[in-house]
């Protein structure tokens, strides 16, 4: 469960910190039992087949978060031309983390995104790609603990290659609670070591939770639809797995399945923990009769 845990710096930032908050059960910064009602039966492959009959995705965590359709209708998005540097500074100390989301008009995304704490340090960084920023928008949530602390987002692609970035405050039972709420377990990662986690294509995004026991992090996260044809590709460093975790929805609207594969790109003395889990899944219909309402498996 240590893969878990640590969630504490965001959900709450009047909440003490302390060394035990390494031993902290998911239940305890937010996250909940699964009811019946949205059970996931994650030991099982296979199962009937499916047929996704719209673009209409339901989320499986109870907790309310702002849509990223809400997110864009309310939020005045900043234009990061290719070549481009933007900042977003965030002095309150009682910002305990951010959300950043980066879309385009369809064209690939390739930037650059950096947390700045104080001159000349940079505790957390990542490079992101995406094939198609239109249809998969980069959702992830970047740690900000003892403030101030500035976000860069530089677009490190051509001049015909803009993006949109919003930077915004993750208040408390935002994204990263919502995302600890429908992950259940971890797994561990050795460094230099490969995981990968099929779903189908019923799941339409999907939470991923990675973290260390206090060490440096350095992971590769990629979404893979077929062999070796990287949709989304994020390279990400952090220098304090647990303070700064790497806390991400990752879009998956292909109509035949997608992997989302994992490297530990650190050495062996570093491992990392894991959770990958649906967050969205769509509406389905049953092909089969053998089996019986939410009893198919995501995985």
């Amino acid at each position: 469960l240590i893969g878990l845990v640590g969630v504490d710096a965001f959900a709450s930032s009047s909440r003490e910190r302390s060394s035990s908050v390494s031993t902290q059960l998911a239940s305890e910064y937010g996250a909940r039992t699964r009811t019946q009602d949205d059970y996931i039966d994650i030991n099982r492959s296979g199962g009937p087949l499916v047929s996704y009959s719209g673009p209409t995705p339901r989320p499986i965590s109870n907790i309310r978060t702002p849509s990223l359709d809400e997110i864009w209708e309310s939020t005045m998005p900043v234009i990061v031309q290719g070549g481009s540097l933007r900042t977003w500074a965030f002095a309150n100390p009682q910002v305990d983390a951010v959300q950043v989301l980066l879309k385009s008009a369809g064209r690939p995304i390739d930037a650059d995104i950096d947390l700045w704490n104080g001159p000349d340090n940079t505790p957390y960084k990542m490079r992101v790609y995406v094939e198609d920023g239109a249809r998969r928008t980069f959702n992830a949530i970047i740690g900000t603990p003892r403030g101030p602390n500035s976000v860069a987002v530089r677009n490190i692609g051509q001049l015909e290659f803009p993006l949109d970035a919003v930077v915004r405050p993750d208040i408390q039972d935002g994204l990263a609670v919502s995302i600890a709420s429908v992950v259940t377990r971890s797994e561990v990662i050795q460094g230099g070591a490969v995981r990968t986690w099929p779903f189908n294509s019923i799941v339409q995004s999907v939470a991923v939770i990675i973290k260390t026991d206090g060490r440096p992090l350095n992971t590769r996260i990629e979404l893979l639809m077929g062999p070796n044809n990287a949709k989304q590709v994020v390279e990400v460093y952090t220098e304090d797995g647990i303070e700064r975790p790497f806390f991400a929805i990752i879009e998956t609207p292909e109509a035949t399945g997608s992997v989302i594969r994992i490297k530990n790109t650190a050495p062996l003395e570093f491992p990392v923990y894991a959770s990958v889990a649906p967050y969205t899944v769509g509406d389905y219909d049953f092909v089969s009769d053998s089996y019986k309402f939410n009893q198919w498996p995501m995985l």
